[in-house]
Parts: C-alpha cells; structure tokens; sequence
C-alpha cells in the first residue's frame, strides 16, 4: 500500500520514523543510502565528442575531403593555390562547427534550471527540536514544516493541515489551487492524492506539518527531469534536408571529378595534373558557402523575431515552426492569462457577465465587504518593491475587484474558520462599528442550505424557493461553462455568540463564476493557424469542463460543440495504435493529462509524420518541450525549466507570435532554395572551364582560387540578402509543406544548372575568349599564353561569373514574380550585398593585394561590356519563363480551406 493511502500511524511505521522526527545519526545513514535531495543529472555525451560531431557530419565530411585533396594537390603541384584553398575549407568547417556548437546543451541547462526551483533550506524535526536544514539533507522519513509561500522541498504526506492549499500547475497544469489534508487517500496516483504535497510545488494557503516519503529523482518533480533527460533531440527537417542535399551535390561532385580524372588519364595528362583539375571540379560542384549562408540567413531571421518578442534558442528551428503541421498547446499560461477574474456574478434579478459585473458588484456593499474582507491572503512585498498579496489567484480577483470601489480592508478580524475541504468554506469574523460580522464564502450547495434570506435592494429579504431555484440555476450554469463558482454570504453576530454555531441564518448575497480568460490575441492566432493548414490540440493537466470551455471560446472548438475530448484516464486505456487513430479526429481537447501521457502524444502524432511543435510554461511540459520538433515556451509567466527545454520562447508570452513565427519559417524555407538557386548557378561556369580543359584541350579559363572567391567571396552578401527576403502573403494561405517534399528539387536543379547556369558559362567563356583572343590566340594553337595575358583571359571569366551574378540574384527573388514586380528598396540588405559584390570584384582586379591572392590582372572597359549582350540574354529568357509559368499556375500558392493537410498545392513547390 502507497504512503499516502495509509493511516498516519501506518505511514510512519512503514518509513520508520515517528512524529518527532529523525535522529541525525538516522538522517546521516538515509542520506548516505537515498542520496540528496537534488535532482541528478544522468551521464551525457562528452562535450568533447559534442563538438567533434559539428565536424563530422556529411557536409563537413564532405568538406574534409575536399581540404585533404587540396592538401595533397599542393604537394604534387605546389604554386597553384591549393594549399590556400584547403586553408579555406578548413575555416569553413571551423567557424560553422564551433557556432553550432554553441547552441547546443540544452539538457544541461534544463537540470540546473530543475534544481534551481528547489528551496535551499527546510524547517524539520531533528534529534527532537525544529531545526533549518539544507533542503538537499532532506530524507525519506523526515517531518517538516511549511506555511504559506514556502516551496515545497520533496513529497510528502500530510500529517497536520491547517486550510492548506497548493498550486499544483507546475506539475499537473490544473490552474485551481487545490485543498488538502490529513486522511488516507485511496487515490493511486500521488499527482491527485488529497494529502500529498509534491515537490516543486508551492503552498498558497494554511501550515502543515508533513512526513517526507520521497526526495530527489525518486519524487513526482524527479520523474520529470528524469523524462527530460531521457528525450533526445531529433534533427529538424532543414537538418534533414541538410543532409539530403549533402549526398546528391557529393555524388554530383565526385561522379564528374572521377569521370575528368578517368578522361584526362586516357588523354595522356600527367596523374599530377589530372588530379589537380579534378579536384577542381569537386571544388566547383561543392558550394562551400552553403553552410555559413544557411546560418547567417537562419541567424537573421532569428534577429527578426527577437524584434517581435520571439527568442530564438536553436537556430534550425526556425525553419522548423515553418514547416509544422499541428501544434500542441498547453491552456494554462498560453492560451490564457494565468490569472483570475470574476466572469459573472448572479444576485437577485439574474445573471451579469463579463465587463458589467464591476458595476453589478458596486451596488451591492455586502457582497464588496466579504470579497475584501473574507481572504486567507498573505501581505508581502512583489518584485518591483510594491506591496501584494500572496494566495489563492481567486481570492486575489475578489480583492481586486473590490479594493476600488471600498479602498482598503477597514474591518479588523476578531475569528475565523479556515476553509476546510469537508466544510467547502471559509468564515470569517470582523469587529463592525460597536458589534461583530460573519462573512463566509464557499461552494453554493454548502451555503444555499444555510441561508435564511437574500440581500436585496433595501436590505435582506425572504429566500423563497424561486429565489433558491434561480441561485441554483445560476452555479450550474457557471459550473457548466467551466468556471469555479463559490457563494457569498453574510450575518450580523449578536452579542456573545458561540462562533461554532454561527453559520446559521446567513444573508445570500451573490454566486460569482471566475476564470482564468483567455489572451485576447488568441482567437485569431488559432483562425490563422486553420488557415495555414496546421492543426492546433489543447493539451493541459485542467479539467475537462474547463479546458472545453476554454477551446469554445478561443475558436478551438465550435461554439456549442463537444469537441473530441480525451482525458488522462482515456489515454491509460489506449495501446499506441488506438491512440494514433484517436488523434486523427477534428477539435481535439485533452484534459487531466500527465507529464508523460503529454510527451507520449506527441511522440505519437511525430509516427504519423507530423511536425509538431509544442507550448508549455510548467515543469510538466518540459519532457514534451524536449520532444517535438520545435517546443516553444513562454517567458513571462513560464518555469525557467520549460524555458531551458524550448527552442524557442515567446517573452511576452503571445500566443499570436507562434503565427508570426510559422510565417517567418515558411519563408526562411523559400528562402534557402532562392540562394540556392542563385549560389548552384554559378557552379556551372565555375564547372565549364574545367571540361573544356580535359575534353578539348582549352586552357584553363578559371583557377580554383578564383572558384573560392566566388564561392566564399562575391557570392556570400546577395545570398543573405535572398535569405532576408520579406514573406510572401500568400505563404500563410498554403498548407505545410509536404514531409517528403525536397528542398533540393529537380526543378530548382534544372533551373540553376541547365538555364540560367548555361548563359552564365557562354558569358564566362565568352569573355575569356574575348581578351585572349584580342591578343592573337589561335584556336588550337599549341603554345602557352602570356602569364600576363592569360592572368587577364581568367579575370575575364571571373569578373562575367560576378557580373553575371548581379543580375542573376534579383531573378532568383521569386521563381515565378517577375524581377522588375518586386520593389528595389523592400531589401536593404540585397543591394547592399549586389555594392558589396561589386567592390569586391574591384579589389580583385585592381589592386595589388587582389592580384597577388587570386592571380588576377587588370582588364579593360571593353571586357566589362562584351558581358552586357549575355546578361541581357539571360533577364529576357528568365522573364519569358516566368510569364510562361504565370500563365500556367494563375491562383498558385493559394490554399482552399477544403485543401487537406499535405496536398499538393499549386506553386508550393519552389524550383
């Protein structure tokens, strides 16, 4: 039998204590045995071998091979800048390993965050007197003590309760404080047990004296760090993708190097050289700047969402909430306020709600004097200096509606009667002018049958049984739409009463229905995500009742509607098949639900293939927050243990930002493929220089030093400034992309590659051929350029790759919008990196540092213009593909709201 489930007597004898508590030798030996009372972290990864995986994943790998051929390049064929090239790639690998390193050990900080929550220092028995220990010296069989505002230091089982309330939400998600006492629980799980106190948890009522039964990973708050650390990150779908695109430009790479290799072998070149020149291809096939682009790009988008209140903890995931399909939302703290306020109040005459009731309350003093008066609030001091009270959130409401109206409590109290769970009421007595009041409050059953009038305009007046009937009436209703109704009531006490019997005869002044209302901006947040195409499933550890109402009014679920509710208890019953077939259905509500039970819904929806992204504010939420794909915490009235376990935290706490943020992640997504496109493009006229060498003889019109200019020179500014691309409107009407669809595509390949990549090369060609043949180059001819001449043919061929690139990056701002549709000034940041470019392509060919790094020499006016005619080329063709697809998809990217989820959309697929 559980502690908590036996008699006092019985718990004691079975953790072998006694209500004087410990000895410290005892204490001494159950430390020793159990451990302290702190949360332990479990073995974790090195983080030595953390940070040598940043540099051993494909694309890395990929690199690495690349930087050891250089190496060797430059051994077998010094003076061709391969020991620079492989210099490069190594700083590449570097800079990209070590800052994504950085973002890494959530798991870490999420433990000390844990351990953070626990109080330092306990009041408990030892060697007979109360004494303040270490809370981490706490043991099982300790008896310890708490008031109101303590945290409390492990479980425990209550031994004396004194109106003991607890708020339970970090834990459970039950917004409510909940009573408890002394008597035996049949209850099997201690979450819901009525004499229990959790670790982790916070007294806001009462004293207790209670007899520790569990400490450190063993307690209900250890179970959850230990859910926590066992969860392991998945990879986002842009890391995915990542790795997808790392294999197809890897076998594109190495495939055409080996087949240069093998063709210069059968042409007669030296091993030496065929091995440079292959190494080229690999150097120009591989766009060794995708990597920090990405990075930047996702680092950029997180800037932007700082702005908007949404910190980014882990950059991939903000591509990840682009591309989720259903979100899993906490109620308490999320969708709403976290905090109390009177809703509607019934007196005599009908029901009030929502802004009137302040005015209702005002005419009726009574009702005001026992809101004001009729409190177990503590005084104490808040965060910014200020005076506050400390309590029950609700208790809080009814002072706060009544403090403006009637200023300061002015009644002192001379008694009361705590609430008590059998009693369901508090009482409390005051000294009025020469004589006494009672006020009472508590649930409307309890009241109503002790009542012997109401309070009427002019004073009490007769409770008829119409009027017990519309009382009763009225607290169903409320109880019905999920608020926390309690009654008010009140009697003048006449000289020389007996407190105990009191109670008797009280005047009914109202039944008031609180609740904790949802944040305005929701509704529409959750329109928006309905339009998106994403899903949206409350799950919290409240009651069914008022987790449905909640969903009512947010627009979760029709108004009137049942929903499809699926409470903790459903869950038990269900195997993992049952359940993924359960969450298949529309308005999903789950209520009553466990720490577990919420990371296992999640894990079920991530086998359908969904991408979920999860919000949470509790410990509770913190095991699902490391789950999904992208868990999302709030940072204002969040635990920092679900803030630690988020990627991402919304620091005003406004759930409206979730949207905000899916659109900004659809448009990173777009986004990459656009500087793909424009970054895999100049792969071809870097690519062409090398086959005309090895199939026709050609001298080389590039060098793989002026390949990684481009690459991580010229090309990287315009890239971020695709990356910075504003949102498309239509983006937030499509559905999520599918999960198999590719961010590299067969379209966006043949775009780069077969058109705009191919005038690109004739340009580059076209230019080199321009200024060797200027200096009476025959075709075919067997003798060397000029060293000179030839440092002129190659700067040719680079400045037509850059220039050419100048105009590529404002085609590739839209695949299907023509260039002169989209406004010049929306993007700072591309016009800065298309100057950028320019500059840097100067410096290249004019100045002295420029010509020594990358083997360049001074080229005329007359090389810049023969480029013209080919870009030219290239905007007219682009444009004319363009209005061709125009024509084609005329509605593309607008989603029906009949659309389902993962349908192939028209023009949802950039290529």
């Amino acid at each position: 039998m559980l502690v908590h489930q036996q008699p006092v007597d019985e718990a004691f004898t079975t953790l072998r204590s006694h209500p004087q508590g410990l000895s410290s030798a005892e204490a001494a030996a159950r430390l020793a045995e159990f451990g302290p009372n702190r949360i332990e972290r479990v073995p974790t990864v090195p983080a030595t071998l953390r940070l040598a995986r940043q540099f051993t994943h494909f694309f890395a790998a990929l690199l690495w091979c690349a930087a050891v051929l250089a190496f060797a390049a430059a051994v077998y064929t010094p003076g061709q800048g391969m020991g620079t090239l492989g210099l490069a790639i190594v700083a590449v690998i570097l800079i990209n390993g070590v800052f994504s390193f950085w973002q890494e050990d959530r798991a870490q900080r999420t433990m000390a965050a844990l351990q953070r929550l626990l109080p330092h220092r306990v009041r408990a028995h030892r060697d007979g007197p109360v004494r303040i220990i270490p809370a981490e010296q706490v043991v099982p069989g300790d008896v310890i003590f708490l008031t109101a505002g303590d945290e409390v230091p492990a479980d425990c089982r209550l031994l004396e309760a004194f109106g003991v309330r607890v708020n339970n939400a970090a834990l459970t998600g039950e917004a409510r404080p909940v009573s408890r006492d002394v008597r035996a629980d049949g209850e099997k799980d201690s979450l819901r047990a009525r004499n229990v106190l959790l670790a982790g948890t916070a007294l806001m009522a009462g004293e207790a004296k209670a007899l520790v039964f569990a400490t450190g990973m063993h307690t209900a708050f250890g179970n959850i760090a230990r859910l926590t650390q066992a969860t392991v990150d998945r990879p986002s779908p842009l890391q995915k993708e990542i790795a997808v695109l790392s294999r197809v430009i890897a076998a594109l790479a190495v495939g055409i190097g080996v087949l240069v290799f093998a063709v210069g072998h059968v042409i007669g070149l030296p091993v030496g050289v065929s091995l440079v020149f292959s190494i080229g291809i690999i150097v120009a096939n591989v766009p060794e700047g995708l990597l920090p682009t990405v990075t930047l790009a996702l680092a950029l988008s997180a800037r932007r969402m700082a702005a908007r209140r949404t910190l980014i903890r882990h950059l991939p995931c903000v591509e990840t909430l682009g591309s989720a399909t259903v979100v899993c939302t906490d109620k308490t703290g999320t969708l709403t306020q976290n905090r109390m306020q009177v809703r509607a109040i019934h007196v005599p005459g009908g029901i009030v709600d929502g802004g009137d009731v302040g005015r209702v309350a005002a005419g009726h003093r009574r009702f005001l004097d026992c809101a004001l008066h009729c409190h177990d609030l503590k005084a104490a001091t808040g965060t910014d200096g200020r005076a506050a009270w400390l309590g029950d959130p609700v208790e809080m409401a009814l002072v706060d509606l009544a403090r403006p109206l009637l200023g300061e409590p002015s009644l002192p109290r001379l008694d009361e009667i705590p609430f008590d769970p059998d009693r369901k009421r508090l009482v409390t007595v005051h000294r009025e002018g020469n004589g006494a009041v009672l006020f009472v409050k508590g649930a409307p059953e309890e009241l109503l049958s002790r009542a012997g009038s109401v309070e009427g305009v002019s004073g009490p007046e007769p409770l008829t049984a119409d009027r017990i009937g519309a009382f009763t009436r009225a607290a169903t209703e409320m109880a019905d739409r999920g608020l926390r109704v309690l009654a008010f009531g009140y009697r003048t006490l006449p000289a020389g009463y007996l407190l105990a019997e009191a109670e008797d005869q009280l005047i009914l002044t109202a039944v008031v229905g609180f609740e904790d209302p949802p944040r305005p901006e929701v509704p529409a947040a959750v329109r928006q995500c309905h339009d998106a195409g994403i899903r949206i499933i409350m799950v919290t550890g409240d009651h069914p009742h008022t987790a449905l109402a909640i969903a009512r009014e947010i627009g979760l679920v029709a108004k009137g509607g049942a929903g499809h509710l699926l409470t903790g208890a459903d869950l038990g019953r269900m195997s993992d098949t049952q359940l993924q077939f359960a969450l298949d259905a529309p308005g999903i509500v789950c209520a009553r639900v466990t720490a577990d039970q919420k990371l296992r819904i999640v894990q079920a929806l991530q086998r359908k293939r969904e991408i979920v992204a999860v919000t949470g504010d509790g410990v509770n939420d913190a095991p699902a927050l490391r789950a999904a794909d992208i868990g999302i915490a709030m940072g204002l009235s969040g635990t920092e243990v679900a803030r630690e376990a988020a990627d991402m935290v919304l620091l005003d706490d406004n759930f409206a930002s979730i949207v905000e943020a899916v659109e900004e992640g659809r448009a990173v997504f777009e986004n990459i493929r656009k500087f793909m496109t424009y970054i895999l493009t100049s792969n071809i006229p870097e690519l062409v220089p090398y086959l005309a060498f090895a199939l026709a003889r050609l001298p080389l019109a590039l060098t793989v030093l002026q390949i990684l200019a481009v690459d991580l020179g010229t090309d990287l500014v315009p890239a971020l400034g695709l990356g910075a691309e504003r949102p498309d409107p239509a983006l937030m009407r499509r559905p999520p992309r599918r999960s198999d669809e590719r961010l590299l595509t067969p379209g966006l390949l043949a775009r780069a590659y077969v058109f705009l990549g191919a005038f690109e090369a004739a340009a580059a060609m076209g230019a080199f051929f321009f200024v060797v043949n200027g200096a009476a180059w025959r075709w075919n001819s067997a003798s060397p350029l000029d060293d000179l001449l030839y440092r002129q043919g190659t700067t040719a061929c680079l400045t037509a790759i850059v220039v050419m690139q100048m105009v590529n990056v404002f085609l590739c701002r839209s695949r299907r919008a023509s260039a002169f549709a989209q406004p010049l000034t929306g993007n700072r940041l591309l016009l800065g990196g298309v100057g950028a470019e320019l500059v840097l392509i100067l410096l290249i060919d004019y100045t002295r540092a420029g010509q020594a790094a990358f083997g360049t020499a001074p080229i005329g006016v007359d090389a810049w213009l023969v480029v013209m005619p080919f870009a030219l080329t290239m905007l007219i063709a682009e444009e004319a593909r363009k209005a061709v697809l125009r024509r084609r998809e005329p509605s593309a990217g607008v989603m029906s709201r009949q659309c389902p989820r993962g349908a192939s959309v028209s023009g949802s697929t950039t290529s």
